[in-house]
């Protein structure tokens, strides 16, 4: 078999990808940038498999293969590949759903915890020079009698006041989108004793519902949760559901999380309540220009309310192991000619 390999992988199972068959590297693979279309049309030129992590691979790239026979995708949704033409090639092509929901997961958390205790704003405050002491200072002395003890004052502007957060312990988090992330975002969640909402229209009740845990409707959520936190994929349906209208919904002490992607929200909207401290604040991974450009309000009069992340949510060490793991089990058995596991549903 000729195979063109294009993928970021786990480079302890290159022995094991080398196995495949005749096996050429190239790009994202040796370390490289994505490829360009021209690029992948001459690589493709001949090959009987193609796998690839961001490299698109249009119609004219798979008929430069007139032998393909698989196309695989290190990614949760297949959206770099023709997947029309594949299937009008009979090609199948495979894909590696859930392999970085974890990482998602955590980083939701990680966001909503940031947010919850000012984690950003402090650590921006401490890294502009406020709240430190001057160096080299010598340790207080403790007092006869007393143990030794850290504290700052009580007024508006010591650090004790100016970052007081709260607790997730007790708060109510709205979930949007009930899928493999939602799942394990709302495990974790009580499992810090949160109170849970669900908007899914394709999650039931009887999946749903139980103590502590409650499917609602989208607008009873946003008016009733503490944190707002989105997992859906961009479709007509959920393309700028979190509009201005249901972020007028939000308690003014709310927190609006984002790890998922940034066309489910209306930015402006989310900026026009930020700016007129109608919601608390915001803890975002993905925004509606990327890179975020430099002259963005989040990173000028909102720094202070916004926890930001440059689209990582997914980006761990852990996910491109899941998923090389999970590509050379499906091919594995596409050799074998079983069943694949990860095929994508054209």
């Amino acid at each position: 078999m000729k195979i063109l390999f294009t993928a970021e992988y786990d480079e302890k199972m290159t022995d094991q990808i080398q196995a495949l068959g005749e096996v050429r590297m190239a790009g994202i693979a040796l370390g490289g940038e994505k490829l360009s279309d021209v690029e992948m049309l001459e690589l493709a030129r001949g090959v009987d498999i193609i796998i690839v992590s961001y490299d698109d691979v249009t119609a004219k790239v798979m008929d430069a293969a007139p032998d393909l026979k698989l196309v695989a995708c290190t990614r949760a949704t297949p959206v770099n590949i023709d997947v029309a033409h594949a299937k009008s090639r009979g090609i199948p092509v495979i894909y590696t759903p859930g392999r970085n929901s974890d990482s998602a997961t955590e980083m939701t958390i990680c966001l909503m915890l940031c947010c919850a205790r000012n984690v950003h704003a402090a650590y921006r405050a401490m890294h502009n020079g406020e709240y430190l002491g001057p160096a080299g200072a010598d340790k207080k002395q403790v007092k006869e009698g007393l143990r030794a003890d850290v504290m700052w004052g009580f007024s508006p502007e010591d650090p004790y006041t100016v970052f007081k957060g709260c607790d997730l312990k007790n708060k109510t988090l709205g979930i949007v989108g009930y899928g493999s992330i939602g799942r394990r975002v709302c495990e974790i969640a009580m499992a810090f004793g949160m109170n849970i909402l669900i908007y899914d229209p394709y999650a039931s009740e009887v999946d749903v519902n139980r103590p502590g845990r409650l499917k609602v409707d989208l607008d009873t959520l946003m008016r009733e949760s503490d944190f707002v936190t989105c997992h859906t994929k961009v479709t007509p349906s959920t393309t700028g559901m979190i509009n201005a209208e249901k972020i007028a919904l939000m308690k003014p002490t709310a927190y609006f999380i984002n790890t998922s992607r940034a066309a489910v929200v209306d930015e402006s909207a989310l900026i026009a309540a930020l700016r007129e401290n109608r919601i608390a604040g915001a803890g975002l991974d993905v925004f509606e220009k990327e890179p975020l450009p430099a002259d963005h309000p989040f990173l000028h009069d909102l720094a202070d309310r916004v926890a930001m992340t440059p689209h990582i949510g997914g980006a761990t060490k852990d996910a491109v192991t899941n998923h090389t793991i999970m590509l050379l089990s499906d091919i594995a058995r596409y050799f074998k000619g079983e069943p694949m596991l990860y095929t994508y549903r054209y």
